[in-house]
């Protein structure tokens, strides 16, 4: 293993945090971090020093470049810098913070000395490379969307998290009572933080599972249907998987779809309604949103 990291840092207009991340995972970074400034996105992504060139930098930064200026957004500023591999390991651990989100959720680094005692439901996560830290609106807002879901009757709840990611949203449900949630993620690297952040919060592995694969490994025989349904991703994906998602919900499976921009609200709705679904309600957080649904009668 290379014994120097590059730490590449990009401020930009978190409504491309999606887009920037998927950039960076298509050039081979392992391990990112992000933080909300003010009205601006800090993230600090990192690479072995053996595994990319100065220029290959500088080829990153232009495409970064390039695409917002494709959305029309600002141009995001980036630098970088080698760093060693000790400080790799904990370096960007020191840009996220206890975070309470919601009513009832505290995301609780852990890294940290664990709490002594907490009103919130406490989700202690080490997300490594995959999504979910609660920073992104997103999140934020499918967390505070469980937490109406689950005021009632919670413990008869059985749940899927499509795209799982850290495992975050399904950990929360199960703490605010959830009987089960079934989570997949085509990502193997979610897939095993999924799981160890489960372990974390000392969820039993029979009311977590989580497995590598999309709804179809939750239409396969012997799973069970779903009284709801929560999916985190991008809008297109959203669209691509509302037509299956008969196949794995209760009549009155309901469900929250975010990872969504204003400007997509409609083709998402539209194909709820088309494929059996009401639209409830639709929170806003900047320009990102968070559809909550329910079959229809």
């Amino acid at each position: 293993m290379s014994n120097s990291w590059w730490e590449f840092t990009i401020r930009c207009d978190p409504v491309i945090e999606d887009l920037v991340f998927w950039r960076l995972e298509q050039f081979g970074f392992k391990g990112s971090a992000s933080e909300i400034k003010g009205d601006y996105l800090l993230l600090h992504s990192y690479l072995p020093q053996d595994r990319v060139e100065l220029l290959d930098l500088a080829a990153l930064s232009l495409w970064l470049h390039q695409d917002a200026l494709a959305l029309k957004f600002p141009l995001p500023q980036t630098q970088w810098q080698l760093i060693d591999e000790e400080d790799w390991a904990s370096s960007w651990k020191q840009y996220w913070e206890p975070q309470e989100i919601g009513d009832r959720f505290l995301i609780y680094p852990a890294w940290l000395p664990p709490l002594e005692t907490s009103e919130r439901a406490v989700i202690r996560l080490d997300p490594g490379a995959a999504f979910g830290t609660g920073t992104h609106p997103t999140t934020q807002l499918c967390l505070e969307s469980i937490e109406m879901r689950l005021s009632e009757e919670a413990e008869e709840l059985v749940l899927a998290d499509i795209g799982c990611g850290s495992g975050i949203l399904s950990i929360g449900a199960i703490l605010l009572g959830a009987k089960q949630v079934y989570g997949v993620d085509l990502d193997p690297l979610a897939v095993r933080a999924a799981i160890n952040n489960g372990a974390l919060n000392q969820i039993d592995p029979q009311q977590l599972i989580v497995q590598r694969g999309s709804i179809n490994r939750l239409t396969q025989a012997g799973s069970p249907k779903f009284d709801g349904i929560f999916c985190n991703i991008l809008a297109e994906v959203i669209i691509d998987l509302i037509p299956h998602m008969s196949a794995i919900a209760k009549p009155k499976c309901w469900g929250i779809f975010s990872g969504i921009l204003l400007d997509q609200t409609k083709p998402i709705a539209n194909t709820l309604e088309a494929h059996g679904w009401v639209v409830a309600t639709l929170w806003k957080r900047g320009d990102w949103c968070c559809f909550n649904a329910r079959r229809a009668e």
